[in-house]
């Protein structure tokens, strides 16, 4: 389809008229009617209560498909301890915030992007550092169960001991041997249904030479 098909096609679909209408009209009122928005006629269920247990296999607009640890989520909002915790293998936790001058993955392949951002680094709490023997832009091996990466140490007192961030996100192309940073994050799927994770992962790091 082109394009104005494609948004033709949509709006029919979605119940909102169609392009020629949007065109000649200019613009669509989405906002359900003040009553309904501010839960005053109740919630959207048979009897308009609210759940504060809800019953997933049961709730409106599901997907068609469940995923992660569906059995271990609490029956009633409450923190649920689903985090990578620490572990005498792996001490630290790793972060792998965007770099500034990339933001993301849009931006790392540009000249001026690449010249103010250097290399890949690993930036750690100077005493986390000096524990292992690692100086100041000192090679190192930083991993978990789901790989390992090589890149270069990045001193810096602002990081929390116990904690090491890998700004990113840099081409694999970048490190040593081609194998990025995202080699040691989880791509595990997030209880109920999906969708976006934001996921905590602990690695271990290490002084190399090689």
């Amino acid at each position: 389809m082109t394009p104005r098909e494609l948004i033709d096609v949509t709006l029919k679909k979605s119940g909102w008229g169609d392009l020629e209408t949007l065109e000649r009209e200019r613009w669509i009122d989405c906002q359900p009617p003040f009553e309904r928005a501010h839960y005053i006629e109740g919630f959207n269920w048979p009897d308009k209560k609210f759940r504060f247990k809800p019953e997933w296999p049961k709730v409106p607009f599901k997907s068609p498909w469940t995923a992660g640890p569906v059995d271990e989520m609490p029956s009633l909002p409450d923190h649920w301890e689903t985090i990578e915790l620490v572990d005498c293998e792996h001490p630290f936790r790793l972060a792998t915030s965007p770099a500034r001058q990339f933001l993301n993955s849009s931006f790392n392949m540009t000249p001026t992007s690449l010249k103010r951002e250097g290399r890949p680094t690993l930036m750690m709490h100077p005493d986390d550092a000096s524990a292992l023997g690692i100086a100041d832009g000192g090679r190192l091996r930083v991993g978990n169960r789901r790989g390992e990466v090589r890149l270069h140490a990045k001193l810096f007192e602002g990081v929390r001991r116990g904690v090491v961030i890998a700004e990113s996100i840099w081409p694999n192309s970048a490190y040593e041997d081609g194998c990025g940073i995202n080699s040691l994050t989880g791509a595990d799927a997030i209880a109920p249904f999906g969708g976006a994770a934001f996921h905590d992962n602990k690695v271990w790091v290490r002084r190399t030479e090689i």
